[in-house]
């Protein structure tokens, strides 16, 4: 594989992660009733991004046969 192509999907597999944390930890929809606040979040979303991350980082991580 290609060191560009490795450096590539190096960036892009940290980005993914990152952007999978940033999308786990804000909470998608808040409802507040005066002091109560409910807040309900599906991280499935994040979940895949946090995968394809990581399968992009080990994917550039390989060694050149």
């Amino acid at each position: 594989m290609n060191k560009t192509i490795k450096i590539i999907l190096m960036i892009a597999g940290v980005g993914l992660l990152l952007y999978g944390g940033y999308i786990m930890m804000n909470p998608e929809t808040e409802v507040s009733l005066g002091s109560l606040e409910i807040a309900s979040q599906d991280n499935t979303n994040a979940y895949i991004t946090i995968g394809l991350g990581i399968v992009a980082l080990l994917a550039g991580a390989l060694p050149k046969k």
